[in-house]
């Protein structure tokens, strides 16, 4: 198994409306990307579902320089009607980010970070939310 020190939180940059998951992304980052499997280990839906993606014992590909140590959990959302960066979740994404996190807190003892993929790309408005302002959830 490899070293886990941190989780970093992610959105998908689509609508609000649109209904997709861990398959559609995958199919974006296999064909479109021409990686190997889809980026992050964990989608959570609109409704609140989380989707399994890459398994937690490879590297994601999710964050520039900071794979190899890192879970990458991304919620679906972020984007406006009018194309901009935009915290769309619903309360369900939120309640099951909140669950998925305290999850993997107890199971990864290491962890010792959550961010947003902005705190470590200042070039990145995903996951369109300060994580930093909402830890106090866990």
């Amino acid at each position: 198994m490899r070293e886990l020190n941190q989780i970093v939180i992610h959105c998908s940059d689509t609508y609000a409306d649109m209904d997709i998951g861990v398959h559609t992304i995958r199919k974006w980052h296999i064909e479109g990307n021409e990686w190997s499997d889809i980026g992050y280990h964990f989608v959570i839906t609109r409704s609140g579902l989380i989707e399994i993606g890459r398994r937690i014992e490879r590297s994601g590909a999710h964050v520039k320089g900071h794979n190899k140590h890192s879970i990458g959990v991304c919620w679906v959302g972020g984007r406006s009607d009018d194309n901009k960066p935009q915290d769309n979740r619903t309360e369900e994404q939120k309640e099951a980010m909140t669950s998925l996190l305290i999850e993997l807190l107890k199971s990864y003892p290491s962890i010792r970070s959550i961010v947003g993929h902005n705190d470590l790309d200042a070039g990145k408005a995903c996951p369109c939310y300060n994580v930093e302002e909402h830890k106090n959830l866990l």
